[in-house]
């Protein structure tokens, strides 16, 4: 059987992240939403998105396909309905088709289909970018036995303490280095040639992915995921970083989500209560205005390739879209547009040229080439972008 991911009604509802991915590529838990049906299914997929993002992430049809809503995260019950799907048949979750079989070129009329309902309560999905932190605990979890199941983690090193150890994973190429680590409450799990430096101290559930850092004196707090190839110090929390992205020093970053290719300077903060503990607001990209969220705490959404410089601070529920770089004193906007250069003190269009040239540097320091492809989805993020610039 040929699977296919499709992005479905939420994509709009995860920008900034759905401007350079679709939802199967985002990360939350240990692993990509597509990597996790990978696994899952024993197959690879391709995927339905924007057609902008479709020559990097394109689809394959062939003549027998079943499309997965990729806002949804696999189950051991939910593959298994997918996996005996039959032609005219679909599994909607109330009122969102969730799987269904289509040959090819087929028109589909769920009208004409024979619909299952899942009522399990095994659901986890993705609707908001706040549940990509929101849900990171749970995600961690289920990655955690999906990878570990049947292995036997390296060695933990004598000198590093560790609470609940049978619940610790380290893969081969770790190096863990007079760290604490406490899996109380949750799994911890250390990916290959990841580095956890002196003094560390980590609660689970946490994912360090491969090729990643933890810089020395961190202290990272539960429902954490540091992506692949990133560098992290200070203080994080119930957070997660895709991939390729840094936070290299002190400050703090909580109930936050980075993408790839950010930065953030020296003593950067991010505020994720508000003063006065009401539920926070986030940058609605559909109504042009801030939306209920319905949680206390929230911190900073930033898409892919923005950064910010040193001391920066960010309010309570502060979304940055795609390559922005913020700086200065103060508190910037809640919302700062894709293509944004400035701080509180007034903003203006980042020019495409500059923030290529420096895209090219970033993705070069990582063996990576910021090709035509990257290039051609970040004009066309600029040219959407422009609606919401006031330069």
């Amino acid at each position: 059987m040929n699977y296919i991911l499709f992005d479905g009604a939420v994509r709009n509802q995860l920008l900034p992240f759905t401007f350079t991915r679709p939802v199967a590529d985002i990360r939350v838990g240990i692993l990509t939403i597509r990597e996790k049906w990978e696994k899952f299914l024993g197959s690879t997929t391709t995927t339905v998105t924007e057609e902008y993002l479709s020559d990097k992430f394109p689809m394959v049809e062939l003549e027998q396909n079943v499309l997965i809503n990729a806002s949804f995260c696999p189950s051991e019950n939910l593959v298994l309905l997918i996996k005996n799907l039959q032609e005219n048949q679909a599994i909607f979750y109330n009122d969102q088709p969730l799987a269904f079989y289509a040959k090819e070129d087929q028109e589909i009329d769920f009208d004409a289909f024979t619909i299952t309902q899942y009522t399990d309560d095994d659901v986890l999905r993705i609707e908001n970018t706040w549940d990509i932190f929101e849900k990171n605990h749970q995600a961690i979890k289920r990655d955690y036995d999906v990878l570990t199941q049947g292995r036997t983690s390296e060695a933990i090193p004598q000198t590093t303490i560790a609470f609940n150890p049978e619940h610790i994973f380290i893969e081969k190429g770790a190096k863990v280095m007079c760290a604490s680590l406490n899996a109380t409450d949750g799994p911890i799990y250390i990916g290959e040639d990841t580095v956890l430096m002196e003094g560390a101290t980590i609660q689970g559930p946490f994912a360090l992915c491969e090729h990643s850092s933890v810089k020395m004196g961190a202290k990272i707090y539960g429902g954490t995921t540091i992506g692949p190839h990133c560098k992290v110090g200070g203080e994080v929390a119930n957070s997660v970083m895709m991939g390729f992205s840094n936070k290299g020093h002190d400050g703090y970053m909580g109930n936050s989500v980075l993408g790839h290719w950010c930065n953030l300077g020296a003593d950067t903060n991010t505020s994720n209560l508000k003063n006065n503990y009401a539920q926070v607001r986030l940058w609605d990209y559909d109504t042009e205005r801030f939306a209920k969220t319905g949680t206390q705490f929230c911190g900073l959404m930033m898409g892919d390739h923005s950064k910010c410089g040193i001391n920066t601070m960010f309010n309570t529920g502060t979304v940055v879209g795609v390559s922005a770089n913020i700086f200065g004193a103060g508190y910037p906007r809640n919302f700062i547009p894709s293509f944004t250069w400035g701080g509180s003190s007034g903003m203006e269009t980042y020019n495409t040229t500059k923030a290529f040239e420096v895209a090219a540097v970033v993705m070069a320091r990582r063996g990576l080439e910021f090709d035509t492809q990257e290039e051609a989805i970040l004009n066309e993020v600029f040219e959407i972008s422009k609606q919401w610039r006031r330069s």
